[in-house]
C-alpha cells in the first residue's frame, strides 16, 4: 500500500503541475526577436515542468514555446553540458583561444581539420551577421516566431541550469569555456548544422584561400577530380570502413500490417560521441503540441519522432547540396572576375581570432556573388586559385534556417499528408530524406532537400571541362561563372531563389513499403522505382550498396508476408544478417580450401568461414574473421573486379553477385586477416562480442552489428585496436532507434532505444544504461500518454524556473 500511495501522490502532484503550466503568464512582448537578445540571454521568468521516466527520458510540459524551450535547454544541459558547451565554443570561433589552433575539433559542426580554420570560418559568419540576417527574414523564408521564441527559451534554460547546478562531468568541470549562451548562439548552431553538406565541407579551403603569387599554379586534373568527387558524394562507392554517417528507415502501409495501420522503423547511424549525438524527450504544450522522439543536441525541436497519429525518420540523402562556379579572373587582378565580360571585384572579409599562448591570427576570406572562394573540398579535391581561374562555392543552405520549422511542422502533423504539406510549405531540410507512416495506414517517402537548382540542361549548357566529368560522376556541378545565362534560376514554388521547388522532389506515397538506406530515391520500392529527377538528386539504375540491397530484400519479404506488427520491426532491427556473408562466405570458404592445400595455416580459417551463421550477433563465431577479411578485400579490389556476375539494372537487388575468388588481392586479404587475428591473440572462431565491445566505467559491454561494407542494417563502425583485444569503441552507428505503430487507442505503440544513452557524463546513471540494453537487444517502451507517464516506477518530477 505504501508504494501505491506514493505513486498516487506523485500522480496528483504531476497533474496539478501540468494544470499550473497551462496557466503561466504569457511571454513578454517582442520576445520573438531572437537576435535582439544577444547581450541579454533572457528577460522575464521562464519555467517548465519536467517528468523523468525510465532511462532519464524527460517529458517536458510548458504553456508556450519560450517556456518549452526553457525546459528543453535545462534538460539538455543536465545531460550534455560539456558537449553542448564545446559546440558553442565552435560557433563562437573560440576553439583556438581555449584549446590551441592546431588541435582538431570533433567535426560534429564542420569538416574543419584544425581549430584555427574552424574559428576563422565561424568568426567570419559572426562578423558578417549572416545568422542575424536570416533571423530577420520573415517566414516562411526565415524562421517562424515560434522557433525564435523556443531558441530564446532554450538559451535561458541552459543558462539557468548552469547558474543553479554544479558540473560534475570531468570533460568540462571547472572549465572557463563553459559560459552562458544567447538565443543567437543557438541559432548559429542551427546554421552550422544546415551547412554541414555545403560550406561546412569546404571550411579548410575557404579559410586558406589566398590570391596567387607570380609563380604559376597547376590546373585541376579532371580525371582525378571526378574520382575524388565520386568518393565524396556518391553513396554507391561508400564501401570502405571509413564511411560514417548514414541511416535506414522503412514505412509500411496498412496493406501489409496486422491492423491496417501504418508502421515505421527508424534507424539513423550517427556519431556515438560529440556534438552530433541525439537526445530523447517528449515536448508538450497543452492543446498545441505533443511529440516524442530525439533531437540533435543544441536544437529546440524533435528531429526524428512520433505523435499520436504519425511517425517519421530521416536518412542522409544523396542530393549534392553545393555546386561550384568556375571564375574567369581579370588578367590585371586575380581578386576580380569577369561576368559577361565585365570585371567584378571580390569582397574582402578580414577575420581575426584569438589564439591560446600567442597573438591573434588575422586572415582574409574572399567572397563573390556566388559565395566564398574555395581552394579545395578536402585534401582529395584541390581547387587551386591561379592567375586565370578560381572557384566559388554556392551553398543554398547558407540561406536556410528553416530546419527547426520543418521539425515543428512534422510534430504537429496529423498524417503523412501533413508531413508532405510541411515539406512543401517550409522547404527546410538540408541533407536528409524523410520516411513516414501514419495511423490511417499511409506510407510516405520524399527526398525533399534544399538543393542548388542544377538541372541536367543547365549542366549540359554551362559545365566547364571540369564540370563535364564531375557532374555525371557525382552530381557535383562546376558551372561557368563568367556567364549570367548560367545562373541557377528559380522555381515558382520555391521559398528561396536558386533552389528546386517541392514539385521537383522524388516522392513515393502509399506503397506497401518505402525504404531508404542512403542510396538515391530510385529503389525506394523495388517494384515502383522513382525516376525522372535531375542528376544532382542522385543516380538512377546504378549499383546499390550492400546495405540497400539487404534492406530491400528484408523489407520486401516482410511486406509480402504481411500481418506485420511493431514486434516485426524490432526483429528486423536486430536480425543482424550480413548480406556480404550471404553473397560471399560460401565462395570464400571454398576458395580458402583450395589455398589451404598448400597453406596448412589456413585450414582452420576455411572451416570457420564455412560454419559461420552469416550474422553479426554477439555470439556469432566466424563473424570477426569474415569482417577483417572483407574489409581488406574491398579495400584492395576495385568493385568492378569483385564479382563475376556484373550489376544489372533489371535485377538491382540481386546483382552483382558470385565472388571473384581469383581476383588479385583475394588470397592476400584472407591470409592477412588470419595472420592479423592470430598476432592479436584472437581465436579465429571467437564470438564477435568478445572482441567487439565498448568499455563504460570499467565494464566491458559487447556490441553486435557490423560495418557498412558488410551491408548490415544494424550498422556500427567500430575502432580496431589489436593490442586492446579487437574493436574497442564505436565511432558511429545505430543511435536513436524507434519502432512505431498504432492500435486504435490514443497512445502510439512505440519502442525506442538510444544506443549510447542520454548523458555523456560518466557519473550519470544514464551514461551507459541504454548501451547495456542495446547489448542485450532490449528496448524501451515509450511512455507517451499521460496515464503511462504517471505509472512509471522511476517517475521523478521537477519544476524548473529562472531565478
Amino acid at each position: 500500500m505504501h508504494l501505491r500511495t506514493r505513486l498516487r501522490h506523485l500522480a496528483l502532484t504531476s497533474i496539478a503541475l501540468v494544470t499550473a503550466a497551462a496557466a503561466l503568464p504569457p511571454a513578454p512582448a517582442g520576445a520573438d526577436d531572437a537576435g535582439s537578445r544577444d547581450r541579454h540571454p533572457s528577460s522575464g521568468k521562464l519555467s517548465a515542468l519536467i517528468r523523468y521516466t525510465e532511462h532519464g527520458v524527460p517529458h517536458i510540459v510548458a504553456k508556450d514555446y519560450a517556456n518549452l524551450g526553457f525546459g528543453t535547454g535545462w534538460a539538455q544541459a543536465a545531460d550534455q553540458v560539456c558537449t553542448l558547451a564545446d559546440g558553442f565554443v565552435t560557433v563562437r570561433g573560440e576553439r583556438s583561444r581555449h584549446f590551441g589552433p592546431d588541435a582538431a575539433p570533433d567535426r560534429s559542426l564542420s569538416s574543419a581539420t584544425k581549430n584555427l580554420s574552424s574559428d576563422l570560418y565561424f568568426a567570419g559568419v559572426r562578423n558578417a551577421g549572416t545568422v542575424e540576417k536570416l533571423l530577420a527574414t520573415p517566414a516562411p523564408a526565415g524562421p517562424s516566431r515560434q522557433i525564435k521564441e523556443s531558441m530564446r527559451g532554450w538559451a535561458a534554460g541552459y543558462n539557468a541550469w548552469l547558474k543553479q547546478n554544479r558540473i560534475t562531468d570531468p570533460a568540462c568541470k571547472g572549465a572557463d569555456w563553459v559560459r552562458p549562451v544567447t538565443a543567437l548562439d543557438v541559432a548559429r548552431r542551427g546554421f552550422a548544422i544546415s551547412v554541414l553538406g555545403g560550406q561546412g565541407r569546404g571550411i579548410d579551403g575557404i579559410t586558406s584561400a589566398t590570391p596567387p603569387a607570380a609563380a604559376p599554379v597547376g590546373d585541376v586534373d579532371p580525371g582525378r577530380a571526378a574520382g575524388a568527387a565520386r568518393e565524396m558524394f556518391a553513396s554507391e562507392h561508400a564501401k570502405s570502413a571509413d564511411t560514417d554517417m548514414g541511416s535506414n528507415a522503412v514505412a509500411f502501409s496498412g496493406k501489409t500490417t496486422a491492423n491496417g495501420r501504418g508502421l515505421l522503423l527508424g534507424n539513423p547511424h550517427y556519431p556515438w560521441q560529440g556534438g552530433r549525438r541525439f537526445w530523447q524527450s517528449q515536448l508538450t504544450i497543452p492543446g498545441e503540441l505533443n511529440v516524442s522522439g530525439a533531437s540533435l543536441l543544441g536544437t529546440t525541436t524533435v528531429s526524428i519522432g512520433f505523435n499520436d497519429k504519425v511517425a517519421w525518420s530521416h536518412t542522409v540523402a544523396t542530393g549534392v547540396t553545393l555546386n561550384l562556379h568556375q571564375l574567369t579572373l581579370d588578367p590585371a587582378d586575380p581578386t576580380a572576375y569577369l561576368v559577361d565580360g565585365k570585371p567584378e571585384r571580390m569582397t574582402k572579409r578580414t577575420v581575426s581570432v584569438p589564439v591560446r599562448g600567442g597573438a591573434p591570427v588575422t586572415r582574409t576570406q574572399w567572397w563573390t556573388r556566388y559565395g566564398p572562394v574555395v581552394t579545395g573540398l578536402g585534401a582529395s579535391l584541390p581547387l587551386p586559385w591561379s592567375t586565370t581561374t578560381a572557384y566559388a562555392l554556392n551553398d543554398p543552405n547558407a540561406a536556410n534556417l528553416r530546419g527547426s520549422d520543418t521539425a515543428l511542422g512534422f510534430a504537429k502533423s496529423r498524417s503523412t499528408h501533413g508531413i508532405q504539406e510541411t515539406l512543401r510549405r517550409v522547404q527546410g531540410l538540408p541533407w536528409v530524406n524523410t520516411v513516414a507512416a501514419d495511423s490511417a495506414g499511409h506510407s510516405f517517402f520524399s527526398q525533399s532537400q534544399v538543393l542548388p537548382r542544377i538541372t541536367d540542361d543547365l549542366a549540359r549548357r554551362c559545365s566547364t571541362p571540369l564540370g563535364k566529368v564531375t557532374y555525371p560522376a557525382s552530381g557535383l556541378a562546376v558551372l561557368d561563372g563568367s556567364r549570367t545565362d548560367c545562373a541557377l534560376g528559380s522555381d515558382k514554388d520555391a521559398v528561396q531563389p536558386g533552389i528546386f521547388g517541392p514539385s521537383r522532389m522524388p516522392t513515393l506515397k502509399d506503397a506497401p513499403y518505402a525504404e531508404n538506406s542512403n542510396d538515391s530515391a530510385w529503389l525506394t520500392h523495388a517494384d515502383r522505382p522513382l525516376t525522372g529527377y535531375e542528376r544532382v538528386f542522385g543516380t538512377v539504375a546504378t549499383p546499390r550498396s550492400l546495405r540497400t540491397r539487404g534492406a530491400v530484400e528484408d523489407v520486401s519479404a516482410m511486406a509480402e508476408r504481411g500481418r506485420l506488427t511493431v514486434g516485426d520491426l524490432q526483429r528486423q532491427q536486430f536480425a543482424n544478417r550480413a548480406p556480404a556473408g550471404d553473397l560471399a562466405a560460401a565462395d570464400a570458404a571454398k576458395a580458402c580450401t583450395v589455398l589451404a592445400e598448400d597453406r596448412a595455416d589456413l585450414r582452420e580459417a576455411c572451416a570457420v568461414l564455412e560454419r559461420w551463421d552469416r550474422t553479426v550477433n554477439s555470439d556469432s563465431e566466424g563473424a570477426l574473421l569474415f569482417d577483417r577479411f572483407w574489409r581488406k578485400l574491398v579495400g584492395s579490389v576495385p568493385p568492378a573486379e569483385l564479382w563475376k556476375v556484373p550489376f544489372s539494372p533489371a535485377d538491382p537487388v540481386r546483382t552483382p553477385n558470385t565472388l571473384h575468388t581469383d581476383a588479385p588481392g583475394f588470397a592476400t586479404a584472407l591470409t592477412g586477416a588470419v595472420s592479423e587475428l592470430r598476432a592479436a591473440g584472437i581465436a579465429l572462431d571467437a564470438p564477435l562480442g568478445k572482441h567487439q565491445f565498448v568499455v563504460r566505467n570499467g565494464e566491458r559491454v559487447p556490441v553486435h552489428g557490423g560495418t557498412e561494407s558488410l551491408g548490415i542494417w544494424n550498422k556500427i563502425e567500430p575502432v580496431w585496436d589489436a593490442a586492446g583485444g579487437g574493436y574497442t569503441e564505436v565511432t558511429t552507428g545505430s543511435s536513436h532507434i524507434q519502432a512505431v505503430g498504432w492500435d486504435g487507442s490514443r497512445c502510439p505503440v512505440a519502442r525506442t532505444l538510444l544506443t549510447y544513452g542520454q548523458s555523456s557524463n560518466p557519473s550519470s546513471p544514464y551514461y551507459s544504461d541504454q548501451t547495456k540494453l542495446y547489448a542485450g537487444e532490449r528496448w524501451v517502451t515509450s511512455r507517451f500518454c499521460e496515464k503511462d507517464i504517471l505509472r512509471s516506477p522511476d517517475l521523478r518530477v521537477e519544476r524548473v524556473r529562472e531565478r
